[in-house]
């Protein structure tokens, strides 16, 4: 095993189990995430034979960065993996700090028609050390502090549940990366089972859901999840995890043209949305050379977001970056994949 995939419970029980201090674990944590060592033998506060049988036990090593790309606010981030998978992750600067988009499988079996990641079906989920190394290769690499944590990369979270929730563990730990549960966004495109799975842990951990249509007639053509999932299912499930965590909760909207963008739906996603405890976030879509959709005007995002406003909807439109970089989540793997 990776020694990045280890929560500090999980290295408290190992040293345990080998009859030494659990305290080891917070001096092990503190060398891989505060003084971010390259190996085993660097931790000198550890005796030997405990260090011999780290190096027995686990590797230390992480992915490869492939490929950047560079925009205003904005780096794309290619990693290659150990058996040669690719994965993306986003850094984008914020007034408020530097957010990171997190990939979580390679590849998607969600199948949203509109949606570049999906395009090259799942080939494995990723194991909690390459979600972790993420965050930790781009923060070497780019000299900056990650402050915030958005699963909504590559892949479903919900479909990589227990490896995702290992990962907030370890980055929401004090010990480990600290950002803080607030800080962190789990995004579904609606897995009723895990959402209400979610709510039980009753975390702080944001959670996000891409809607994307406002009736089940336009989500059946754009996602293929709501065929199994409805919206009303979907929705019964989110009431209750804001019942249970008092905690708001995101709709994410991607503006499509002539698709989801006019008045009879906005004011429809008014209707599903009115007096919960949520926000909409309209993001204008992202095009590529791949899928027909396009996006929807501006002008025109700024009327659907009128009509939500004036309706007493909370909503945002989510500031445009990537321009000059492959800006689609997977559009990047997918050029290299296909050698483009």
């Amino acid at each position: 095993m990776n020694i990045y995939s280890m929560t500090i419970h999980d290295l408290e029980d190992y040293f345990l189990k080998m009859g030494e201090k659990k305290f080891k674990a917070i001096q092990v944590y503190d060398w891989l995430y505060k003084k971010r060592v390259h190996s085993f033998d660097e931790m000198s506060n550890i005796k030997k034979i405990v260090i011999d049988k780290l190096k027995e036990d686990f590797k230390i090593n992480k992915p490869f960065i492939l490929h950047v790309q560079k925009g205003k606010g904005v780096y794309k981030y290619l990693f290659e993996l150990f058996d040669g998978q690719k994965v993306e992750a986003v850094v984008m600067k914020h007034d408020y700090g530097n957010s990171l988009c997190v990939s979580t499988e390679v590849g998607c079996n969600m199948g949203c028609a509109f949606c570049e990641s999906g395009r090259l079906k799942k080939q494995r989920d990723l194991e909690v050390y390459e979600m972790v190394c993420q965050i930790l290769q781009i923060e070497e690499d780019l000299k900056l502090k990650i402050s915030r944590v958005v699963l909504m990369g590559i892949g479903e979270p919900f479909d990589n549940y227990d490896n995702v929730m290992k990962f907030i563990d370890i980055i929401n730990s004090d010990y480990g990366l600290a950002i803080g549960s607030r800080h962190i966004t789990v995004s579904t495109c609606g897995i009723v089972p895990k959402i209400r799975e979610f709510t039980k842990e009753k975390r702080q951990v944001n959670l996000a859901i891409s809607l994307h249509a406002p009736d089940d007639e336009i989500r059946n053509r754009i996602m293929k999840i709501n065929k199994v999932y409805p919206i009303k299912d979907v929705m019964d499930a989110v009431r209750d995890y804001i019942k249970v965590t008092n905690r708001k909760v995101t709709f994410e909207y991607i503006m499509l043209k002539d698709v989801n963008d006019s008045d009879e739906c906005a004011l429809k996603l008014s209707h599903l949305l009115k007096g919960m405890l949520a926000y909409v976030n309209l993001i204008p879509y992202n095009e590529t050379s791949h899928i027909e959709f396009k996006k929807t005007d501006k002008d025109k995002i700024m009327h659907f977001y009128d009509i939500l406003k004036k309706n007493k909807i909370n909503v945002t439109v989510r500031k445009e970056f990537g321009g000059e970089v492959s800006a689609a989540c997977g559009q990047l793997r997918s050029n290299y994949e296909e050698g483009k």
